[in-house]
């Protein structure tokens, strides 16, 4: 079954909503918890290592990874609305 013109536009329209909402929180994750934030976060530690270089170092590739299944999650969710099938 095809997907119609204005359910595609919809469709799309809510994707590139995730998609952004992702690339945000992997920005502040990453940009924001490893450079800009580091001195705040540096007075807190997390396994005798400061949160700042944590963030750094291995924090936003967790981060990234739970992205990874947060967006395969939401897309299957949106592909049940939709009623879009591969």
């Amino acid at each position: 079954m095809s997907i119609s013109s204005d359910n595609a536009q919809a469709y799309w329209r809510e994707n590139l909503r995730i998609i952004m909402g992702y690339l945000a929180v992997w920005f502040v994750a990453s940009y924001g918890c490893g450079v800009l934030f580091v001195e705040e976060l540096n007075a807190i530690s997390l396994g005798g290592y400061p949160l700042g270089f944590w963030f750094g170092q291995q924090g936003s590739i967790f981060v990234f990874v739970v992205l990874i299944w947060a967006y395969v999650a939401s897309m299957n969710k949106l592909d049940a609305k939709y009623d879009v099938h591969e």
